[in-house]
Parts: C-alpha cells; structure tokens; sequence
C-alpha cells in the first residue's frame, strides 16, 4: 500500500522540479534560455520525462504560468479565521514580502509579461490570470466594503493591481523599502477610502 501512495508523490514531485527548473530559466534567460533539454538538465530530471510529462516547449510554459497562477490568486485567499478588513490588508501587504521582492522573482515577473506577446495561449493565460486575481481582490473589498457596488469594487481592484505590478516593476530598479510602504500603504487608501 505505501508504494502506491509513494508513486503518485514521486510523480508530483518531479513535475514540481521541472516547472521550477522552467521558471527558474525563465527568470535568467528568458523564453529563448527555455528548452526541453535545458529544462530537464536544470530540474536534474532524464529529458524523456519532461517530454512525457509536457508535448512541447508551448505546453511546458504554459503549465509554468499557470502555477504563477494560482500563487498569485492564493495570495488574496481570505483566511477564514481574520475579519473581512484584516484579509483585505493582509492581501495588499503580502505583495511587498520579501519573497517578491528579490530579482530573480521581478526578472520572473518581466519575463512573464513579456510571454503574454510572444505567443497568443501565454497571453490568454496571463489575461485569464488576472481576471481571476482582480475577481478575487474585489471579492476581499466587497467584504470588508460591503456599501461599495461591485463596479466600484472592480475599479479599485484594478487601479490597486496597476499600482501593484508597478510597485513590483520599479522594484528591480531597487526603489528603497520606504517607497514600497508608501505604495503598499496607497494600495489600502485605495481599498477602504
């Protein structure tokens, strides 16, 4: 019984290790730096088990970009043990977490938006995560907003998301921490004002 429950936890594990091993090159070369080989020989993996796992470079990146996905809509989670105010702040701080901040995240970052106009199924899937992520922001507003409409909500949401991703795009420049609060802190006058 415990080799059947090892098998399915090997397997994970090393799809794991090949989208990182993807992000990772992502993030220092960029898509011309991504190949199957490269790949394997980052993630420490045999090259016939990238293949197995994913048909093409195309679908390779793209299972890459949708685990960004859902880190990127697991930051707006609402815990269900913290009131709808402390979820919302909770959410627009989590952004500036040192784990975000580093280069080779805001390389990851650049290069995730350059994708979106490289191939047309990177830009449905960067499209289709931000949708999602702006969904959920503006859920975590209406909750601790409810007098807001869902419209208004929905602006703030993206107003906060473009501040956000600037935030993040002007970090790699090493803007100081001291401006980061200041844009983290404008994030919340956005969200409660």
């Amino acid at each position: 019984m415990s080799d059947t429950v090892a098998e399915p936890e090997k397997k994970v594990g090393r799809q794991e290790r090949i989208l990182d091993a993807t992000l990772t090159l992502l993030s220092r070369h960029g898509i011309s730096g991504v190949s199957m080989r490269a790949v394997a020989r980052q993630a420490g993996v045999a090259l016939g088990l990238v293949n197995y796992h994913y048909d093409d470079k195309t679908t390779l990146i793209s299972a890459a970009l949708r685990r960004i996905e859902e880190q990127d809509v697991a930051l707006v989670e609402p815990d269900p043990s913290k009131s709808p105010e402390e979820n919302l702040r909770s959410a627009l701080r989590r952004i500036a977490d040192a784990e975000f901040l580093t280069t080779e995240y805001l390389s990851l970052r650049l290069q995730l938006w350059a994708l979106a106009q490289a191939h047309a199924d990177f830009g449905e899937i960067n499209t289709a995560a931000q949708k999602r992520y702006r969904k959920a922001l503006t859920a975590l507003i209406r909750a601790a907003r409810p007098d807001l409409s869902g419209a208004e909500a929905g602006r703030r949401a993206t107003d906060i998301d473009i501040v956000q991703n600037g935030l993040w795009l002007t970090a790699l420049l090493g803007i100081d921490r001291a401006s980061i609060r200041r844009s983290v802190r404008h994030c919340e006058e956005i969200a409660f004002q």
